[in-house]
């Protein structure tokens, strides 16, 4: 090949390079929008509703980059560095640190050791000593998803991270899923948040987090537990009347057997295996396939055999599902209610499954149909924040891109609200929609909350408790860029209560507690 040929053979590589999204092989997801470029209020309603929340340095972002050229950032992320004073944070905590693996296996060393002390009060200690540790694990799951959400460029991404983490939910109250839930997030949550749903059911099916929380960890051959194949059809993918049935549940709950964990040194061998299945055993991680457990008689799911063997079956049985035509209305519907209203328009829905279908589920081209849609144009300033979302825009719009130093207020006024990150019970996730959460007794610590981040908000940068707070200890709200651009759209209700407010404190109250920042 001559210079000439190579050179040009080089620069059609980097185009095709430079065309395609991260981490895989598809062009860049873009959206067709206007041209022309968005005044401010606009481009402010798109940021409180594709980001966690709209501030003056994300709406400089936008006016630079234009609303089609952002959108494509957003629905194509690439790595992007948080500040330096955010990322120092999480790369001095545990989960960054100590592989998932060894992290539980020292843990449940640290169980066993503790069971095992004779001496009551040495073992109450001990056990104490034990349940800190795991607590402490949690809460860095926790801080570790307020710096990412508050400061991260990539801001569909951790939108995204939080809808899959609430739909694919593991409550961490239960066993030792506060060890599990920070890699839950960051490896089989977060890297799929924007790619392929076949993939990110994929990744949560190996995850031990989800098999000790759904106890397919105990699902064997004679003796059955259908706990995670029924929730796998019923809240991830088919939903309620998707065409299944009781059969299907408890032939999913055979196909599944012998998926589990082990907390086994990673070079311990491998259990006594019977000659015949032998070469089925799986061992990755945590996750361990056992073919000791697995029913491997014949099978059939939703009308269909299953033709693999072993731990294929699996493999199988979710192609089956995520490629359902139930599954593609199912997850549109559920975006549409997260992303438009809390009862979406059926022709959104239908266009939405229909590219989910088109595109084997791929969830950012799913959501360039629902961003391009006229239904999600008219809906912006309309969706009502869930307490995640509330708190969230609120800190982002007060200090902006100043970097907490201490994201445990954060944590904190979301618990008083109820929605505590990982910590529903049950595995449908939290609610999305508006009846869930604007009670008089929400709305009434929605104002002590409003109060406190616009009152008190310096405590997000005192390391210690015991330190004085700095002064002001307020956000100088009213000097924001993005809050002079939103009061032009606030109601005549809120600028006269914001005309009698008595000082600083009271009128970034007055404003943070408003209608109109109850909604995005």
């Amino acid at each position: 090949m001559n210079k000439k040929s190579l050179l040009g053979a080089c620069v059609v590589a980097l185009l095709a390079a430079c065309a395609s999204a991260p981490g895989d092989h598809r062009p860049l997801v873009s959206v067709s929008l206007p041209s022309a470029p968005v005044n401010e209020a606009t481009r402010l309603r798109w940021l409180d509703r594709v980001s966690w929340g709209a501030n003056a340095s994300s709406d400089a972002q936008l006016a630079k980059r234009g609303l089609s050229l952002w959108m494509r950032d957003q629905l194509n992320p690439r790595p992007a560095p948080l500040p330096p004073a955010a990322q120092a944070q999480i790369d001095a905590m545990a989960i960054s640190r100590t592989p998932l693996d060894q992290l539980v296996s020292e843990l449940d060393a640290q169980r066993k050791a503790a069971d095992a002390l004779p001496d009551e009060e040495q073992k109450k200690a001990a056990r104490q000593a034990y349940q800190q540790q795991l607590n402490q694990l949690a809460r860095e799951a926790q801080q570790r998803f307020v710096l990412r959400a508050l400061y991260s460029p990539n801001q569909l991404q951790e939108q995204m991270t939080w809808f899959w983490m609430n739909h694919f939910n593991v409550n961490l109250r239960k066993d030792n899923i506060r060890a599990m839930v920070g890699d839950y997030e960051e490896n089989a949550i977060r890297p799929h948040a924007l790619g392929k749903f076949r993939d990110l059911l994929g990744a949560t099916l190996h995850h031990p987090a989800m098999l000790r929380y759904l106890d397919n960890a105990q699902n064997g051959a004679n003796r059955i537990n259908e706990n995670y194949a029924r929730e796998l059809m019923e809240l991830h993918t088919l939903g309620v009347g998707g065409g299944y049935s009781q059969a299907d549940v408890q032939e999913l709950a055979r196909v599944l057997t012998g998926v589990g964990v082990s907390y086994q040194p990673l070079d311990a061998p491998p259990p006594n295996v019977r000659p015949a299945v032998r070469a089925d055993y799986v061992r990755k991680g945590l996750f361990e396939f056992n073919p000791n457990r697995h029913d491997y008689g014949p099978k059939t799911l939703l009308g269909q055999p299953i033709q693999s063997h072993g731990l294929a079956e699996a493999d199988e049985a979710l192609d089956r599902l995520a490629r359902a035509p139930a599954t593609a209305r199912f997850i549109s519907r559920k975006l549409a209610v997260y992303f438009v209203s809390d009862d979406p328009p059926p022709a959104l829905v239908d266009r939405m499954a229909a590219a989910f279908t088109r595109s084997d589920g791929d969830i950012a081209i799913t959501l360039k149909s629902l961003f391009e849609s006229p239904e999600f144009a008219a809906s912006l300033g309309r969706k009502f924040r869930d307490p995640v979302h509330y708190v969230m825009a609120g800190v982002r719009l007060a200090y902006d891109d100043r970097v907490a130093l201490n994201a445990n207020p954060v944590l904190n006024w979301i618990n008083r609200m109820g929605e505590q990150l990982y910590g529903h019970e049950t595995p449908d996730g939290y609610p999305l929609n508006e009846a869930a959460w604007a009670s008089a007794g929400q709305m009434n610590t929605r104002f002590e909350i409003a109060r406190a981040i616009g009152a008190n908000g310096a405590v997000l940068f005192r390391v210690d408790d015991k330190a004085p707070l700095e002064k002001p200890a307020f956000p100088p709200l009213a000097e924001s860029p993005a809050v002079r651009a939103m009061q032009v759209g606030l109601s005549a209700d809120t600028r006269e209560a914001l005309a009698q407010a008595k000082n600083p404190q009271e009128w970034n109250t007055f404003l943070l507690a408003s209608p109109e920042l109850m909604r995005r």
